[in-house]
């Protein structure tokens, strides 16, 4: 079973990787990413500010954190085949 600590981490990277992946890091002026893990409930919220950016900014700190999400959900389905293994 994961920790915490794994948890928040793994997610985190996961929503920074996600936008660093569609935006160009100079076009960030400010990137916020919060993410809580507490019984069992994970929490992932996202800001961008890009206003040079041509993209939907919006969109990819939304679709940050759901890629944030399904990372989590990666590291505890690894950690249930591994355990079963």
């Amino acid at each position: 079973m994961p920790s915490d600590e794994e948890v928040v981490e793994t997610a985190a990277e996961a929503a920074e990787g996600y936008v660093l992946s569609k935006l160009r890091s100079s076009d960030v002026e400010d990137l916020d990413i919060t993410v809580s893990f507490e019984e069992g409930v994970l929490e992932v919220d996202v800001y961008v500010k890009a206003p040079d950016a041509d993209a939907d900014i919006e969109q990819i700190a939304d679709d940050a954190a759901l890629v944030a999400g399904n990372a989590v959900d990666d590291l505890f389905a690894e950690s249930e085949e591994s355990e079963s293994a």
